[in-house]
């Protein structure tokens, strides 16, 4: 698939994650892409159901169970999933259960990410068939949702005491290391050689509206100034 199609799709994934933002949820969304087109999409619902497992994976996938009743497991064969933050170590299990083909999401969850911020369980040789996980499409924009999040009032919750004095980070971002999740070859290979230096740099991917990766290099930038 034309990485493109890849940022297009993830696009989609934050349409879902800001719905969920818009009813004080945790905004993370997904979509589930089969034969390019979305068959699915969800957003977390753990605090309008009180249910931990509730997460976005898990219910585009009870979206699936019941439009392919007897075929589901073929389709996720051949299904990439575009998710706003890297999936939880539950997640990423179900995922390699289920034998997804391609998992794309924005900022890693550095606390419980399954796909190698925590485990790399997308990879792990000792089960079934393993999954490509691709990481850092539109990070800094997953990253600004869930701190918009952070930011709301919640009356249930004492550590929302407080809150109206916190401001919204716009300009500080946790790097990524791409190294967790991609070999620098993996990484060339869907990015560009020539893009190489963003993987030895952690640098955050950059794109245009068409999905282009525009990165220009320190020695560019320095050139132009």
């Amino acid at each position: 698939m034309d990485f493109s199609s890849h940022y297009k799709f993830m696009k989609e994934a934050f349409k879902v994650a800001e719905t969920a933002l818009a009813v004080r949820e945790v905004p993370v969304g997904c979509v589930m892409v089969y034969e390019d087109q979305i068959i699915a999409k969800a957003f977390n619902q753990t605090n309008l159901t009180l249910n931990g497992t509730k997460h976005a994976e898990f219910e585009a996938y009870d979206q699936i169970r019941a439009k392919y009743p007897t075929s589901y497991e073929q389709v996720l064969r051949k299904t990439t999933l575009y998710v706003t933050v890297e999936p939880c170590i539950m997640c990423a299990s179900l995922l390699r259960q289920l034998e997804i083909q391609t998992v794309v999401f924005g900022c890693p969850n550095e606390r419980f990410g399954g796909n190698g911020s925590i485990f790399a369980i997308n990879k792990d040789d000792l089960l079934n068939r393993p999954y490509q996980s691709i990481p850092g499409v539109l990070s800094k924009q997953a990253v600004m949702l869930l701190r918009k999040f952070y930011l709301l009032e919640n009356s249930k919750s004492p550590a929302s005491i407080g809150k109206k004095n916190r401001r919204l980070e716009q300009n500080e971002f946790p790097p990524i290391e791409y190294r967790k999740y991609l070999t620098k070859s993996e990484f060339e290979s869907l990015f560009g050689k020539k893009f190489g230096f963003v993987y030895d740099n952690n640098l955050f991917l950059e794109f245009d509206d068409d999905g282009t990766v525009v990165n220009e290099t320190p020695s560019k930038k320095l050139k132009t100034r």
